[in-house]
């Protein structure tokens, strides 16, 4: 048994709370993992406020990091102690029916156990004064140490940063699939982003790399533009400039409406904006943002009877074992931009104050 340092939520809303904790040694196909740098994300708030149906306390919450393999369980041979890895919030066992299907990258293998916040055996390798503590995503990055299923953890390239590259563990992965592989950008379209965070960015980043020439940010926060446009926005424009809605002014602005649209706020009025904004007969959007329990989406059916395409995405749609370590090697590459998704970087201890950032749009 590890001891050491974890942010464990003891309750919704609370701040989290710097323990010692307890990590149990792995069981058959386990692995465990010295995470070394972990992002914030908005999931990880999302279930600390609250508002997550699945979300259960007390939590060591995380899913965006990066770190060394401490040890394995019986029966592992993916992964060996001291390789480089990120862990997987979505595995890929490479045995289910979804595994197998090339149209998703769902791996149902463990998630029932995920989803109650237990180990595949239906049980917790983490205790903290004396009480069993809950799995987060099958990852748990916010603790020194985590056990996770071997199925959620892709080998890396020993070289690359871990506090950049924990990034592709989520957001940053997440943004650029949903423009590459979800919605399949073709050169020269026109595309709208809704929502200038890190996911926004990284689908900029994604509708750029496959050639869009034209990409307009939306965003009421009018100081993420210069960033957009750093990411290959080619222009930003702002719901409170105009009077009508602003899927209108889109259709205006381009001859008709977007070939391609994202919604990356988790805003259910904004993902029917986003759809409306789209071109008559061919355009898509992609819904990439998770909203509250219990919303639901509308529009008028016409909307898709005239050829526009709803979609959503989750983790962009890669297959991740196979994919992560790709993804690597393009950020090392210089294909992709991870370095300037970072702002602020601070010690473990300071976690909450990266929850505040977080909050401010800082």
């Amino acid at each position: 048994v590890i001891k050491c340092k974890a942010a464990v939520a003891w309750e919704a809303g609370k701040p989290l709370s710097l323990e010692e904790v307890e990590v149990a040694p792995p069981k058959a196909h386990e692995v465990r993992i010295k995470i070394v740098a972990t992002a914030v994300c908005h999931t990880d708030a999302y279930t600390l406020s609250g508002a997550d149906p699945e979300g259960c306390f007390p939590v060591i919450l995380g899913h965006e990091g990066a770190g060394i393999v401490e040890s394995v369980g019986e029966g592992v041979t993916n992964v060996k102690p001291g390789d480089t890895v990120i862990p997987l919030y979505i595995p890929q066992c490479r045995e289910c029916k979804f595994c197998k299907n090339p149209k998703t990258n769902l791996c149902q293998k463990i998630r029932i156990t995920q989803g109650k916040g237990l180990m595949p055996d239906g049980t917790s390798r983490f205790t903290c004064k004396g009480k069993q503590i809950y799995h987060f995503m099958g990852t748990s990055t916010f603790s020194e140490y985590t056990v996770v299923a071997d199925i959620s953890v892709a080998k890396i390239d020993a070289a690359a940063p871990l506090d950049k590259v924990c990034l592709l563990g989520c957001g940053i992965s997440t943004g650029y699939g949903a423009a590459v592989n979800t919605a399949k950008v073709e050169p020269g379209s026109a595309c709208a982003v809704f929502g200038l965070g890190g996911v926004g960015l990284a689908v900029i980043m994604g509708c750029k790399i496959a050639g869009a020439s034209r990409i307009i940010g939306v965003d009421i926060k009018k100081d993420k533009y210069a960033k957009a446009k750093e990411f290959g926005a080619t222009e930003c424009i702002s719901p409170e400039d105009f009077k009508k809605p602003i899927q209108e002014v889109l259709v205006e602005m381009t001859d008709g409406g977007v070939d391609y649209s994202f919604d990356c706020t988790g805003n259910v009025g904004v993902m029917r904006a986003a759809l409306e904004a789209c071109h008559k007969g061919w355009g898509v959007s992609v819904i990439v943002g998770v909203a509250a329990a219990g919303q639901e989406i509308s529009t008028r059916p016409f909307q898709l009877v005239t050829g526009r395409t709803w979609k959503g995405t989750a983790f962009g749609g890669w297959k991740s074992v196979d994919s992560v370590p790709k993804l690597v090697t393009e950020y090392m590459s210089k294909k992709i931009k991870v370095d300037e998704f970072v702002t602020h970087t601070l010690p473990f201890n300071r976690i909450n104050e990266a929850f505040e950032l977080m909050h401010t749009g800082k």
